[in-house]
């Protein structure tokens, strides 16, 4: 079998081409941009896996997508290219609508093209899966869950980006018969994660003394599920999903965005104590919670999400292996251990500036 996976040289997309190449799924052909978020460093040690496939380009190029598909003949095609962060869509949103919605366009509508020149047999066994957020639901209040029929009430340019995209596969099902899946899943983290995000972001800051920022009063609430889950919960729905379902994915592990923090300052304390860390003892701090700062909050920013996992756990079959705090363990010792990595990706791409503000928005 063969699977092309988008975006893969990104943080999820990169963790599912390993997972795929780990259970000896196939083939598998990566194609990205390898724009900041999206590198070679990422799949470096992809590369030599004679399973493994590069193809550096924007799924936006109609001639791509079509040459793609016509010579490697996929089985399964999983859509992870997209713009993800919400920061910088505030800033920038053209390239938004650009990635998400016009990419996710260019592929299904050439994955229908190349699904009707197939035979019975192939047309039956193709999957389509979009890879999708919990961000397209809104802001829940204190209490409740995103469930898959929860309707779509996006806040952010990305979100609405998102929401568009899935827009388009659904109805891409409704009106060809694709067979399509959709997957809404809550905050992933762990290796590989671009530097811009809270996770990675919070780690890299206090390891090097710098200011922890936490936006608002730090009570947004977020589900955070494992990268290593997501992807083997996405396997999972592509082996037994039904075609034009969705499957909201979450880890059940809610907190707020100063717990996330207190939780990592609280590894890092065992893990690199602040008395044998140079940058903290220079600043005088003697636990790297002492780093937390608030800062104003982001425009707009979703108060809570929370997903509903119950449809993946019941008809898929999945549940996670990660709990928050042994997933969140495992992170730090991953940034850690791969400081190289970190540079490379942020040089040139990155200084962890504050993103997200809606005075420097530009086209």
């Amino acid at each position: 079998m063969t699977i092309v996976v988008t975006g893969g040289a990104g943080f999820i997309g990169s963790n599912f081409a390993r997972a795929l190449l780990r259970q000896d799924k196939g083939r598998v052909v990566v194609v990205d941009k390898l724009t900041y978020a999206g590198s070679r460093d990422t799949i470096a040690d992809l590369v030599p896996d004679s399973r493994f496939t590069f193809i550096e380009g924007d799924i936006v190029d109609r001639r791509l997508v079509e040459s793609i598909f016509r010579e490697h003949q996929p089985q399964w095609v999983v859509n992870f290219a997209a713009e993800s962060h919400v920061d910088r869509s505030i800033e920038g949103p053209r390239e938004f609508i650009r990635s998400n919605v016009l990419g996710a366009f260019e592929l299904i509508d050439t994955a229908t093209q190349y699904v009707t020149e197939q035979a019975s047999e192939a047309r039956d066994a193709f999957r389509f899966l979009q890879v999708s957020t919990d961000e397209v639901y809104g802001s829940l209040g204190p209490e409740g869950l995103f469930s898959e029929s929860t309707p779509y009430a996006p806040n952010s340019p990305y979100a609405a980006s998102k929401a568009a995209a899935d827009h388009v596969v659904g109805a891409y099902h409704q009106t060809y018969g694709l067979p399509v899946l959709i997957t809404n899943s809550s905050n992933s983290y762990g290796p590989y994660q671009f530097p811009e995000k809270l996770i990675p972001l919070m780690i890299l800051n206090a390891v090097e003394g710098k200011s922890l920022p936490i936006y608002g009063d730090g009570k947004n609430v977020r589900d955070w599920l494992h990268v290593t889950d997501h992807c083997e919960a996405i396997i999972r729905v592509l082996e037994t999903g039904r075609p034009g379902a969705k499957y909201n994915i979450g880890g059940r592990n809610e907190r707020t965005n100063i717990e996330v923090v207190d939780e990592i300052c609280a590894v890092l304390d065992r893990e690199l104590p602040a008395a044998q860390n140079p940058a903290l003892i220079q600043r005088g701090a003697r636990s790297y919670a002492e780093l937390k700062e608030y800062v104003a909050d982001r425009p707009g920013h979703d108060r809570r999400y929370a997903i509903d996992p119950s449809r993946v756990y019941d008809e898929i079959g999945w549940r996670p292996r990660y709990d928050f705090t042994s997933g969140m363990r495992e992170t730090v010792r991953w940034y850690l251990g791969n400081r190289a990595w970190c540079a490379a990706v942020e040089r040139g791409n990155y200084g962890r500036e504050r993103l997200g503000l809606a005075r420097r928005r530009s086209a």
